[in-house]
């Protein structure tokens, strides 16, 4: 089954939300980072409104328009702000 997975890093507040760092979740097709952030508050609906997190897919951040694949790492967290 490897590389039919999707490698999810959760971080700060998200992992404290979720009570994990990191899981694998299944993945037989690519998806987008919107329809992944959907999933995420369906399984966690602590996180609501999930579509305010940011995503990074294999260590590069992107849009939820991006496009996720079987094998990707994605990594989890909240907007940060600066002030």
């Amino acid at each position: 089954m490897s590389g039919a997975t999707l490698n999810i890093l959760y971080f700060a507040r998200v992992a404290e939300l979720v009570g994990k760092r990191s899981e694998a979740w299944p993945l037989a097709e690519p998806s987008t980072g919107t329809q992944l952030l959907e999933a995420l508050q369906a399984r966690y609906p602590q996180l609501a409104p999930a579509a305010r997190l940011k995503l990074a897919i294999n260590q590069t951040h992107a849009k939820p328009s991006a496009i996720i694949a079987p094998g990707d790492e994605i990594a989890v967290f909240e907007p940060v702000t600066g002030g």
